[in-house]
């Protein structure tokens, strides 16, 4: 059991499985939020090639975290970019489910994902991009030991206006 993490909960590395309902979390995010910038909801063809990007070892992880064994959320680190000079640098996320919100999962989910990839050789930074406003992933990314590097002005467009993304680094 990962710390923080309540006894009816666990963090686990993802499976295929999963996928319908990783899915569907983010796609809430994409209908009702700006903390995405897709602008239509994914499907699961489109999520799969998003899943076989991740591997049980090395720089590119997804993990899960499940509540009463279902999947309450999930983080990620993927390529930050894909030319081989930022190979050491991995981009990373995270997305709970809106129920889960505020209970504490999402900080040991993601304090999990970045104990692993300080044990990957060759992961010298992690970046994560936060749409601002966003006071609760600011505070997340705070607690967990990033700091804002970057702030990209009107980058994003959604919901008929301009947003702004902070841009996070940590090293690993």
């Amino acid at each position: 059991m990962s710390e923080g993490v309540r006894p009816e909960s666990a963090i686990r590395e993802a499976r295929e499985s999963d996928l319908p309902r990783l899915l569907e979390i983010y796609n809430h995010y994409v209908e009702h939020t700006y903390i995405t910038f897709d602008l239509e909801q994914l499907t699961l063809e489109d999520r799969r090639v998003w899943f076989d990007a991740f591997a049980p070892h090395g720089r590119h992880r997804l993990f899960v975290v499940e509540s009463h064994g279902v999947v309450s959320g999930y983080a990620s680190s993927r390529e930050f970019r894909a030319k081989a000079a930022y190979s050491r640098s991995v981009e990373t996320s995270i997305y709970l489910a809106p129920d889960s919100v505020g209970a504490g999962l999402g900080s040991a989910l993601y304090h999990r994902l970045l104990d692993v990839l300080e044990t990957e050789p060759g992961v010298h930074r992690a970046f994560g991009g936060v749409a601002v406003p966003n006071a609760a992933s600011i505070a997340l990314h705070e607690r967990l030991g990033f700091e804002a590097v970057a702030r990209f002005s009107e980058v994003g467009f959604k919901f008929d206006r301009y947003w702004d993304v902070v841009w996070f680094e940590r090293a690993v």
